[in-house]
């Protein structure tokens, strides 16, 4: 699985707090067949280490070299690289496109521990580079880019909030891992909220109110809550309302549902915020058992994520 531009700063970010001198290489067009996107990213630290691509393995060797160069001198490369020729030794695209890359040495000239910081952080962020020289900007709010700007978006990883350790959370974290979820499982329950239940994500065994104000909630958040007890779902529903959480969906059927809203507007919840309510879970495929429901709330997930959820 490609690496995500945040992913890519998250790893440059925590190798410079291990002391590391890193270079960070970035797609800032492409033509023809090109392997990987623009904005695709890759991290280099002084001794060759990387994550991330930007041309599927095909030059990933000479931008190294460039990149560990720009860490040793730190000056801003600009590169491109075409169709390979005959010579099997010259770095180039065997699938006939073309990339320019810039490479940026961090704590150089242009880019700086503190920007990675707060591009890292759970906001919006865009940064602006100069295509032409050297020059780069980060914003954190809009602002107009001129024609020789490259622009990049930076937006919080998308969180899952899984409120409920049961059964049907063991087959939902793998799967919405893989459609690029960060996933905290929560529960009060000790003997549900383990880490041998649940050994690929976070586990939070706490009562739901703390459990989730200390995760956190805000609009790169989706929260589901299964457990089908209200001692332990209804917090996580308040505070995912309150939070502006992207998805929010419910196990349980219509007539559980018909009572977890009628609990709510008694707390005073208007009809506007409970229609933010997707209940019940999962989009509509026929799905038996956990693993078919765990597919078709991923499902809903990305949908929700893509904005293709319907109304």
């Amino acid at each position: 699985m490609q690496n995500s531009p945040q992913s890519v700063l998250e790893t440059a970010l925590g190798w410079s707090h291990g002391s590391a001198r890193v270079a960070i290489a970035t797609v800032v067009s492409t033509w023809g067949s090109a392997p990987c996107g623009v904005g695709s990213q890759m991290v280099v630290d002084e001794h060759g280490k990387i994550e991330g691509s930007v041309s599927g393995g095909c030059v990933e060797g000479a931008v190294v070299f460039e990149a560990m160069e720009a860490i040793e001198d730190g000056v801003v490369r600009h590169l491109e690289y075409g169709v390979s020729d005959e010579d099997s030794f010259q770095a180039g695209l065997a699938c006939g496109g073309t990339i320019r890359l810039r490479v940026d040495p961090v704590e150089g000239t242009a880019f700086s521990v503190a920007d990675l910081a707060e591009l890292c952080a759970r906001r919006a962020a865009r940064r602006s580079v100069c295509l032409a020289g050297d020059a780069t900007r980060l914003w954190l709010t809009d602002a107009p880019s001129g024609d020789e700007t490259f622009t990049q978006w930076f937006h919080p990883s998308r969180r899952l909030a899984v409120v409920g350790a049961v059964h049907i959370a063991q087959a939902l974290v793998p799967m919405a891992q893989t459609a690029g979820f960060e996933v905290t499982v929560m529960d009060p329950r000790a003997s549900f909220a383990t880490e041998a239940r649940f050994p690929t994500c976070a586990v939070i065994c706490d009562d739901t109110e703390t459990a989730i104000t200390a995760h956190g909630v805000d609009a790169a958040t989706a929260v589901v809550v299964l457990a089908h007890d209200p001692k332990i779902d209804d917090a996580a529903l308040k505070a995912a309302l309150d939070g502006g959480a992207f998805y929010i969906g419910c196990l349980g059927s219509t007539r559980t549902h018909g009572k977890r809203l009628a609990r709510l507007r008694e707390q005073g919840r208007d009809d506007a915020a409970l229609a933010q309510l997707t209940g019940p879970i999962g989009l509509d495929i026929g799905a038996e058992g956990p693993n078919e429901i765990a597919v078709s709330v991923v499902a809903e997930l990305v949908a929700a994520r893509r904005g293709k959820l319907n109304p």
